[in-house]
């Protein structure tokens, strides 16, 4: 297979990069009046505002030509018809089925998989409006007030998101946490103010061996039992989002409220399964299926909108043109709604895990960059926090806004105040200040070089009418698709996780040698060795 950089399309950009990597967006809007509107794109609720990025239509058509010369669409719908794409593992990708209308139809391995997920979800629904009604009772006949989920990864980001994302929705005589890291401040923090007799606990592992999950499921297991004194309460306080039912019966937990998924459907692609049962409970189910309908509307524009007018896909592109020709090392998620603090972080998991790879499908070295860091957080906080290198620094940092017409808690003038941010940022990025127009604003010579900004810095801009459920599914698909069309073009495996397996498997070693009675026979390298026995020594 010809090598990326190899291919004429690639090289059409680099080319291409050459005569326009000096030319300013001042220029660029200047020569076209009506770059502003031309270079937007409306979808599921979404409008985009792309114009602010250092693109001709040139460009745009390069790129496109790239992505076709890639197989991008071939390989669209190759996930969407459940082909084994994680070739890795031997697995369908087939997220886009855990919000697939009723009565439709996605064949895995001769089975229509549509019918099992609506199982789940219904069962799902029948469980939290259990929880939301009462007519769940603990232990000892008290209702359920706090919900705690268990996990890691996918297991535990997607659910922490959505929950923050779509409080405005939540029930509020019910509160959900979240725990997932093994360090026992995570358990102790989580659990301090609350009554075993009003917590139920959601414990969230595929295979239910997940160290660092069932570490903190043992915790909670002996913290509930340390109260209620009765193992037969474990079946009152505890449900699993699992597929071993032996271990979850050994743990405790009724098969009956066990909560399957599949193998086809990646961690972080999870938040819309059975892994999402701690936010149904939360929103109840008319909103988490609202949010599914969000999912799926995307997931059909994904796949049937032509390449040049398909949002991801020129996301996509975009992200691509900045990380690959101007050697951008990252991308800023800035989504000015206090409900999306942890949208980048979700981010994060979802874009570095998937495209943070080195090595094709076909087992070579890439001889290019592929995915950037994602970092964030919401503004107007990050204003005054790290825009500063953003806008002055040295580092071309492509940023992508997110902003909302309506208010979900209108209190004025806040929200006017909000929105004219994310205007004035994107307009601050890409037009900056010259020194002379510094100059004309009577500042002293000294200091015109400190006041002015280059600006040329590119940014997206996303508005949707207001944070809704439905909103939410769209945006998170959105960016799910963004990240499939970029693995798919630098031809990595965007679905496998393999780089995070080493760790673990090292820590299992590691953790008998700090822990034993015995002095261990330490047979790692210098460093390591030593750190054990400095650990192992301040222990004693």
């Amino acid at each position: 297979m010809t090598s990326l950089t190899s291919r004429t399309t690639w090289q059409a950009l680099e080319n291409h990069f050459g005569d326009l990597k000096n030319v300013h967006l001042r220029d660029l809007f200047a020569n076209d009046p009506s770059r502003g509107t031309r270079l937007t794109l409306e979808a599921v609720g979404l409008y985009l505002d792309y114009s602010k990025n250092r693109v001709k239509d040139e460009t745009i058509q390069l790129l496109l030509e790239l992505a076709k010369d890639a197989g991008v669409s071939a390989k669209i719908n190759a996930m969407f018809s459940g082909e084994k794409i994680n070739i890795t593992e031997n697995r369908a990708v087939l997220h886009s089925a855990l919000r697939a209308p009723r009565g439709s139809s996605i064949v895995v391995d001769g089975v229509n998989v549509v019918p099992e997920v609506h199982a789940v979800l219904d069962k799902m629904a029948a469980f939290a409006d259990q929880i939301r009604s009462g007519a769940w009772l603990g232990f000892t006949g008290k209702r359920i007030k706090t919900i705690v989920n268990i996990g890691i990864g996918g297991s535990d980001l997607g659910p922490v998101m959505a929950y923050k994302a779509l409080g405005f929705y939540s029930q509020r005589n019910l509160e959900c946490r979240f725990v997932s890291n093994v360090d026992g401040t995570d358990f102790v923090e989580a659990t301090r103010d609350l009554n075993p007799e009003e917590t139920l606990f959601i414990v969230c592992s595929k295979t239910f061996t997940t160290l660092e999950t069932m570490t903190n499921a043992n915790s909670a297991r002996a913290w509930c039992l340390k109260s209620l004194n009765d193992d037969a309460a474990v079946a009152r306080h505890f449900v699993a989002v699992s597929t071993n039912a032996l271990e979850v019966a050994k743990f405790g937990i009724d098969t009956n409220n066990m909560f399957g998924f599949w193998d086809w459907v990646g961690g972080r692609y999870s938040m819309d399964s059975a892994v999402g049962l701690s936010l149904m409970i939360a929103i109840g189910q008319d909103n988490f299926r609202q949010m599914l309908e969000g999912f799926h509307d995307m997931d059909t524009h994904f796949q049937t909108a032509p390449l040049e007018q398909n949002m991801p896909v020129l996301m996509a592109l975009l992200g691509l043109w900045y990380n690959n020709f101007f050697d951008a090392q990252s991308l800023a998620v800035l989504p000015y709604d206090h409900y999306l603090t942890y949208f980048s972080a979700y981010l994060q998991q979802l874009d570095m895990e998937s495209n943070g790879k080195h090595i094709t499908l076909e087992g070579q070295t890439v001889d290019y960059q592929t995915g950037p860091v994602i970092w964030g957080q919401p503004g107007t906080n990050g204003q005054h926090a790290f825009y500063q290198l953003i806008h002055q620094g040295t580092k071309l940092i492509p940023c992508d806004f997110i902003g909302f017409m309506q208010s979900l808690n209108p209190l004025e003038p806040h929200h006017d105040i909000l929105m004219a941010n994310v205007f004035a940022q994107t307009q601050a990025l890409a037009f900056g200040k010259t020194a002379e127009e510094v100059a004309r604003d009577g500042i002293k010579p000294e200091l015109i070089p400190h006041r002015a900004f280059d600006g040329n810095r590119p940014s997206n801009t996303l508005l949707a009418e207001k944070l809704t459920p439905h909103c939410l599914g769209a945006l998170i698909a959105l960016y799910e698709h963004k990240v499939f069309v970029q693995g798919a073009i630098w031809d990595i495996n965007s679905f496998d996780q393999w780089g995070v397996e080493l760790g673990k498997v090292l820590a299992q070693k590691i953790e008998p040698e700090l822990s034993s009675e015995t002095e261990p026979k330490l047979e790692h390298d210098s460093s390591t060795n030593a750190l054990i026995t400095k650990y192992r020594n301040s222990r004693k």
